[in-house]
């Protein structure tokens, strides 16, 4: 693992440890316009970490996920020099009330994609961190995916009921071809327990960059096979943007296929 990843989950846990976990159980929420939950906790780990980043690799911005829109769309629009994006709280509502499965999530997006990622989960004390190219890590050691599961009744899967159409909900149910399933509430981590083999696969209605850059270039470096589609079409995009999109995910090829080929069955009309 590179110094730099080191780096990374060391400020990382120092900022979880000093801003998230006192916070814990113990801080008010807000509704944002979206309607989703936000915390003190949010807004003082995205202050910090924006503040250390400038402080140790001045000259790259951070995007940072309780930013506005127009300043998020003013730094996506230039992303030359690089560009941070952070999740300071990603799962939100799991925080607030009281579920321990929360993360920071952040990526460094340089050449139209990600070039780093760090999440930490500073309840389980657990880091995973990536760059491209190099590899996944887990805890400092080396994350790889060596499953042989080629089939979907063999695999647990993470499902987000939430956002996916509503006409295929009822095959999420007794209908579906998994072993079992779950939804926990954390993007990133989601993608990171898809690295570490604690589920086979994924698939989610609508995931905001911030919520999928670290984690999804975790689980490809460790050998994960997953694709993105456009929120509302349903065609693949893989472009670097504000717009939501879709994850389908398998912690290897042969079970993605399988994967996608029964989701494109479902009513929706196909991915």
């Amino acid at each position: 693992m590179s110094p730099e990843l080191d780096r990374l989950c060391s400020l990382l846990r120092s900022v979880a440890e000093a801003e998230i976990m006192p916070r814990f159980r113990h801080t008010a929420t807000r509704s944002k316009v979206d309607g989703s939950l936000i915390t003190e906790a949010d807004l003082a780990t995205q202050q910090r970490i924006c503040d250390e980043l400038g402080r140790i690799w001045p000259g790259i911005p951070v995007l940072g996920e309780e930013m506005t829109l127009e300043v998020q769309q003013r730094l996506l629009a230039d992303v030359d020099v690089g560009l941070w994006c952070l999740d300071p709280l990603d799962g939100t509502s799991n925080y607030a009330y009281g579920f321990p499965y929360f993360c920071i999530s952040l990526a460094l997006l340089r050449g139209g994609e990600p070039v780093l990622g760090c999440i930490v989960d500073p309840v389980h004390d657990e880091c995973f961190c990536a760059e491209r190219g190099v590899g996944a890590f887990h805890g400092g050691e080396p994350l790889r995916l060596v499953s042989g599961r080629t089939e979907l009744r063999e695999c647990l899967a993470i499902v987000d009921l939430k956002r996916l159409p509503k006409e295929d909900l009822p095959s999420m149910g007794g209908q579906s071809p998994f072993c079992s399933q779950r939804n926990l509430g954390s993007i990133a981590l989601d993608w990171c327990w898809l690295a570490a083999g604690r589920i086979q696969l994924y698939l989610h209605g609508g995931q905001k960059l911030w919520d999928y850059a670290a984690g999804r270039l975790i689980a490809s470096e460790a050998g994960a096979a997953s694709r993105l589609f456009a929120h509302s079409g349903g065609l693949p995009a893989e472009s670097l943007s504000l717009e939501p999109r879709m994850a389908i995910a398998a912690e290897n090829e042969a079970l993605f296929e399988r994967l996608l080929e029964w989701w494109s069955g479902l009513p929706h009309g196909g991915a």
